[in-house]
């Protein structure tokens, strides 16, 4: 039977939930002292185990002065603490095999490892130690600035990237979600050491430290793994501590502004391109509206594959476009939706009509019966091939925890994305498309 594991109580130290899940896996949860989160998902018959430390900050959360501060943390987490050094890092996971990385987002940030089993005590050492004892050495972020400008203009090289990023910004405005996750030249060639070693003191404490992990990983063994490691780290682990509270809509950070744009915005950005790339779309849903899933199987049938509107009348039927689809991107307290297309500079007018006229008619007649059993299908399918590794299973948990407010089982998933029906997907799209549009466009234009 289904079995919802819900993810807001209890929350007090030492509190446990266990739920089964699809497959013989095992989900738990525990609260640590101090009121660190630990999140297992046992994977039975599996040799390897992806673990994540998750810290509840991201680009967002950023104060003036502090901005870019996210993600070069990101980065100069690897480069040493007070018991190992950058080398001694890369040693660790090389010499087993394994690999370790980092993703920043607009609200959350987790550093995570793949390893063997047996190396699982070894990857929680060295990462909860770079989570709670980063040295972010003077001379170390004078490099990492560097890099970082690198991959910085390595992403403004890339005209989709530059994209997505300038619609974000147009559609949210001066809302801290509108930032590039990244930072900007400018952002990171100003903030100073001592900007950056704030931000790290303010939010990557145990209240909002959250650890998952997935595979042939034992609970109580990982527990006991992360407390000594994050003792042994220096932090102060309050017994009657909790855990810092989910970011929900209504809480935002002082200074964030209260509102989002209320009307559409063109931009064009010149860059001397083959291909023009193009965007357009406005406002979307939020990371916890119950319509997530009717927003799925829209975007499958919109432009979600080959056999998607957008695939067949852009490419297959006028072939004015190699690649093109629908795209939503969710937050706590607001989200964007988006069409893109990638075609000739001449033939970006003709392009954005087929855009808007596709969306426009998907409000006006709705998706038929065969289109909402093929969205469906493709979702299904999908949703259970994501969830064959170990590393998709550990992020499930993550954001279940910081986001959702609860886990659901594949089973319970699967019911959500067929109940959604042809009327709920019309609604969607009428409101959606009843909502300010903006539209951006990168190629070789005046």
């Amino acid at each position: 039977m289904p079995l919802n594991l819900p993810l807001v109580s209890p929350g007090e130290p030492g509190s446990r939930l266990t739920a089964g899940q699809d497959g013989g896996a095992l989900v738990r949860r525990s609260v640590l002292p101090g009121g660190v989160r630990v999140l297992t998902e046992s994977m039975p018959g599996l040799r390897s185990a992806t673990v994540g430390a998750w810290v509840g900050v991201g680009s967002r959360d950023e104060r003036d002065g502090h901005h870019g501060s996210t993600h070069f943390l990101e980065h100069l987490l690897f480069k040493g603490t007070e018991r190992r050094d950058a080398m001694d890092i890369a040693e660790a996971f090389d010499a087993v095999g394994g690999e370790a990385n980092a993703a920043t987002g607009k609200e959350h940030t987790c550093y995570y490892a793949r390893v063997l089993d047996a190396d699982l005590p070894m990857a929680v050492d060295v990462i909860t130690d770079m989570v709670t004892s980063a040295t972010l050495d003077p001379d170390e972020l004078e490099i990492e600035r560097g890099v970082i400008l690198e991959e910085l203009a390595m992403n403004d090289d890339d005209p989709s990237d530059v994209a997505h990023e300038q619609f974000a910004a147009v559609v949210l405005g001066h809302h801290p979600l509108g930032r590039p996750i990244g930072g900007t030249p400018g952002t990171i060639e100003g903030v100073p050491r001592a900007a950056v070693h704030d931000h790290y003191a303010e939010h990557y404490r145990p209240a909002t430290l959250v650890v998952t992990a997935a595979g042939g990983v034992d609970h109580d063994a990982l527990c006991a793994q992360v407390l000594e490691a994050v003792r042994s780290g220096g932090w102060a682990l309050d017994d009657a501590a909790v855990p810092a509270p989910r970011r929900s809509p209504s809480a935002r950070p002082a200074g964030e502004p209260d509102g989002l744009p209320v009307e559409g915005t063109e931009l064009v950005v010149h860059r001397t391109t083959e291909q023009a790339n193009v965007v357009v779309g406005g406002l979307g849903l939020t990371a916890t509206d119950d319509r997530r899933f009717v927003l799925s199987v829209l975007s499958a049938a919109l432009g979600g594959g080959m056999s998607s509107r957008l695939f067949q009348e852009i490419r297959e039927k006028r072939g004015l476009a190699y690649s093109t689809y629908c795209f939503a991107s969710q937050h706590a307290d607001a989200g964007i939706f988006g069409l893109y297309a990638g075609c000739t500079p001449t033939k970006v007018d003709e392009v954005l009509e087929l855009l808007h006229h596709e969306w426009d008619r998907l409000a006006e007649d709705g998706i038929t019966e065969a289109e909402l059993r093929r969205s469906i299908g493709q979702l299904s399918g999908g949703l259970v091939l994501g969830l064959e590794d170990s590393g998709s299973r550990m992020s499930r948990l993550g954001k279940a925890e910081l986001v959702h407010g609860e886990l659901l089982s594949q089973e319970e998933t699967l019911d959500r994305i067929r109940a959604v029906t042809r009327e709920h997907v019309q609604e969607l799209a009428v409101e959606l498309a009843s909502r300010p549009r903006s539209v951006v466009k990168v190629g070789p234009f005046g």
